[in-house]
């Protein structure tokens, strides 16, 4: 069901809305920015059912048609704006789906409702051609804006919408939910948490993801006999590091995590601070192994490395100059 209760976190802007809705002061368009996963189209989805709902409650009743409408995704006065280009939302798209429907009353709402998602990949035409029904928007029309980068729009955009970022959700309410839902052992919950950062979807996806576990394991394995690999060695573990280049920040991040628990471990002995506990054997080793000071190059070489790959750096030398000073220190 699509509702404001099944939502976790994100409390100031469900009291937003469900406010609006309440006083009867609906914004004609709102920018919800966040990052992917992090659940604007859920609260874009709970927010649109209430505003269609008709008990005209702050929140859906779930039961009436326009509901269970809704909740199907046929609700015919929520419309959800798509694009044909993978990587563009154009001005055909927004002329098309938004301007010359939106002059059309609802068929039976008190409001039409249109769900942007991916609003970011707008071009600069499109985002035009939407300023101009954004100045003069129909009294029944709510545009819901879905964005990973709020401050790519244009300024005359920004303007003319409510912009609601998305807070980071707190470590223990993801770590509760994935738990008592996703029914995990509270060691795989730790783990989904730390790589989530407050990113309730994100978390979720890890925690139901076969490719993460296994390129989890990918990570350990390598990371376990780096010492011992040769140069010619190396670059065939780079090819297989490869598979997974496009999610190579998780990679990364995988790495990071594990380098943290050698040095807090290395740092307190604690090993209920660790996220990787299963692995507590070969990370007293480590720790063993390694200076306060080699660890901190290592994790230093490890956030250079996934800056250089946001700035499209070649992708195998940065690999194996990262390997490298891994195995050094």
């Amino acid at each position: 069901m699509k509702d404001f209760s099944k939502i976790i976190g994100h409390e100031d802007i469900i009291e937003y809305f469900q406010n609006a809705i309440a006083l009867d002061k609906v914004s004609h368009a709102c920018i919800l920015n966040g990052p992917d996963k992090s659940g604007k189209k859920m609260l874009a989805e709970a927010f649109a059912a209430a505003l269609q709902c008709e008990r005209q409650g702050k929140s859906p009743c779930g039961v009436c048609r326009s509901c269970k409408q809704a909740d199907s995704g046929n609700q015919p006065d929520i419309i959800y704006v798509t694009h044909e280009k993978p990587n563009t939302l154009s001005v055909e798209d927004v002329r098309r789906q938004i301007n010359d429907d939106i002059v059309l009353k609802p068929y039976g709402s008190r409001y039409k409702v249109y769900i942007v998602d991916e609003a970011e990949k707008m071009n600069v035409q499109a985002q035009n051609a939407l300023l101009k029904t954004l100045e003069e928007p129909p009294s029944y029309a709510v545009i819901l804006l879905l964005t990973t980068n709020a401050d790519g729009f244009l300024l005359t955009i920004l303007s003319r919408c409510v912009r609601l970022d998305l807070k980071a959700v707190s470590d223990a309410k993801i770590r509760a939910f994935l738990m008592e839902e996703e029914k995990i052992p509270d060691y795989q919950a730790d783990l989904c948490v730390a790589f989530a950062q407050g990113n309730t979807g994100k978390a979720v996806w890890l925690a139901r993801s076969e490719n993460f576990n296994g390129m989890k394991d990918e990570a350990l394995r390598l990371i376990k006999r780096l010492d011992d690999i040769e140069l010619h060695e190396m670059m065939r573990e780079i090819k297989k590091i490869a598979d997974y280049k496009l999610e190579i920040e998780d990679y990364l991040d995988l790495m990071m995590v594990w380098y943290r628990d050698v040095l807090l471990y290395k740092a307190t002995a604690d090993v209920n601070r660790l996220i990787f506990q299963d692995e507590i054997y070969d990370i007293k080793k480590a720790s063993s192994h390694s200076s306060y000071s080699g660890i901190e190059e290592i994790l230093k070489a490890l956030e250079k490395a996934k800056a250089r790959i946001r700035a499209n750096v070649n992708f195998e030398l940065l690999m194996q100059l990262l390997l490298l000073t891994i195995k050094e220190n």
